[in-house]
């Protein structure tokens, strides 16, 4: 019986890369200034998916309309919905750095709707579990969104939700490991 815990698709040895592999590998190094890691190790199995998903994780990480606090809020809202422990174990100090409240991302790690959000994180929280849970988004949330952000910030911000759920889908599909010593840092929603 295969082992469930197992990473189906770990990093690979250099020697083992193709050469399309071995030519993205460098590329995403030239462009992040870091070699492959986490969810773009299993992505390098098809390496040009991978180099579009790291370009568009760069602009949405770091050029779109909304300030990275509320990206990196959003970025976990998805890693919880989507139960994605490497993702969350990535992003959760950077959520922190970045101003997302201790208290706020230990409410979405509970699968929480958090207390005393922001109203531009009340925003982001609505939009992005209607999405997330409807796959729509009602006419008043996307209203107040788009008078608070724009259509640019509405269309950047279905970016982040769709961007991280691919790579939560493909981290879970993949069996994506955390690194060695690393413990879970999301607890099951289920009894």
């Amino acid at each position: 019986m295969p082992d469930p815990s197992r990473d189906r698709l770990p990093p690979l040895a250099e020697t083992a890369l193709t050469p399309a592999q071995r030519r993205a590998a460098e590329a995403f190094e030239t462009a992040r200034g870091t070699p492959v890691f986490g969810p773009f190790w299993p992505l390098l199995r098809s390496p040009d998916l991978m180099l579009r998903a790291s370009e568009m994780g760069l602009y949405l990480r770091y050029g779109s309309a909304l300030p990275l606090a509320l990206s990196e809020f959003a970025i976990l809202i998805v890693a919880r919905l989507w139960s994605q422990q490497l993702e969350w174990h990535i992003h959760h100090p950077i959520a922190l750095k970045a101003g997302v409240s201790p208290e706020t991302a230990q409410a979405i790690a509970e699968g929480r709707r958090p207390e005393g959000m922001s109203a531009d994180e009340e925003l982001v929280w609505t939009f992005s579990t209607e999405l997330q849970h409807n796959r729509a988004v009602s006419d008043p949330t996307y209203a107040a969104l788009v008078a608070r952000f724009g259509e640019r910030g509405a269309v950047d911000l279905a970016g982040i939700n769709g961007y991280y759920a691919l790579l939560a889908m493909t981290m879970n599909m993949a069996r994506t490991a955390l690194p060695e010593g690393a413990e879970p840092p999301l607890r099951s929603l289920t009894p």
